[in-house]
């Protein structure tokens, strides 16, 4: 990697998830980071990266940004050869799905990097999109080449009515490579993470990573769980990405962070080797028909339509580009899964 530490470099959304583990990278690099945030007057949103900074080399500079306001971002970017958009909401059971989803996504996307347009010391910018960017349901993988997604397909199941948060995160890197695309002097790197598990700086943070964790170690999923595959991926390997993607010149395109195909009873599987005797982790896989039936009763977003494109199939992706371009050694899924739910339940 060619790390200046010269220059500053920015993230969006700096007290996120994913982005708490990004700026542990960064500053233990010793670079001086300007984290965009909504609130940068709220000590307690920023404790757990005031702690990181104390103990690293690097340096860490607030500012006051708003995803939707044209132009807020255009003090933290400025003099910046680095931008990291990492700000979107990941949530999934939303009232109004454009005004909670799609639009802050697709607007704050726009709104960052006509920012960078505006500013000429910004070389590359590196996005967290998602897989959800990539499919939208399992069932997607009958029309791939091989049965495996890559970086090559784009999800076109989803809608504002049908997976909405996937359609949000769709529209928005379309946007991304749409506005990179009409120039010339910055490039554009997207990080497409499956599920992101794994310790976080903050152990309340708010991701629905931590609620589907929950859910499995508290009793709401004692009865079972649907057979849905899914990819999983451990918050550290997709910051070290992040970093990689920033600093490794030849890095480029989108690069799918996956490191195991797996679903949630085997999930549950894992988890009940560690934690079987201590939490009502579920052992029973639920039968599709059943998921059918009561599914949209018990839990809004498994609609019938959700639950047969994915109950009951597999999820499978080439991980490769992480591994050779940007050289990503994946954890074991025990090694992730156990630590994040030791902090969720903890």
């Amino acid at each position: 990697m060619q790390i200046d530490t010269s220059t500053p470099v920015m993230v969006t959304g700096a007290t996120g998830y994913v982005a708490g583990r990004l700026v542990e990278r960064l500053l233990e690099e010793g670079l001086t980071v300007h984290a965009a945030v909504r609130d940068p007057d709220n000590p307690d949103k920023l404790k757990y990266l005031n702690a990181i900074a104390e103990r690293t080399p690097g340096q860490i500079r607030y500012f006051k940004a708003d995803l939707l306001v044209p132009g807020s971002y255009a003090a933290a970017m400025e003099g910046c050869s680095v931008v990291f958009h990492t700000a979107s909401p990941f949530i999934t059971s939303v009232k109004d799905p454009l005004k909670e989803l799609v639009e802050p996504a697709r607007q704050g996307t726009r709104n960052v990097l006509e920012t960078v347009n505006d500013t000429a010391t910004v070389g590359r910018v590196v996005l967290t999109s998602s897989c959800a960017a990539i499919y939208g349901d399992n069932a997607d993988r009958e029309d791939t080449a091989g049965g495996v997604f890559t970086e090559a397909d784009w999800n076109t199941s989803s809608s504002l009515d049908h997976q909405a948060y996937a359609y949000s995160k769709t529209l928005a890197e379309r946007a991304a490579w749409e506005i990179a695309d009409a120039q010339q002097r910055w490039d554009l790197v997207t990080i497409n993470p499956s599920l992101v598990v794994g310790p976080g700086i903050n152990p309340n943070a708010t991701s629905e990573s931590f609620s589907i964790l929950r859910q499995l170690g508290d009793g709401t999923a004692r009865m079972g769980v649907p057979d849905i595959g899914l990819g999983v991926v451990d918050v550290r390997e997709v910051a070290e990405a992040h970093l990689r993607a920033a600093f490794l010149p030849a890095a480029h395109g989108r690069y799918i962070l996956s490191g195991h195909n797996t679903s949630f009873p085997d999930i549950a599987r894992v988890l009940r080797h560690r934690f079987g005797q201590d939490y009502p982790l579920p052992k029973r896989t639920l039968p599709k028909p059943a998921v059918w039936l009561f599914g949209p009763v018990v839990n809004k977003t498994l609609t019938r339509k959700y639950v047969s494109r994915n109950v009951n199939l597999p999820w499978r992706a080439d991980n490769r580009r992480s591994r050779e371009e940007l050289g990503i050694r994946y954890r074991s899924l025990e090694d992730s899964l156990f630590s994040f739910f030791e902090q969720v339940m903890g």
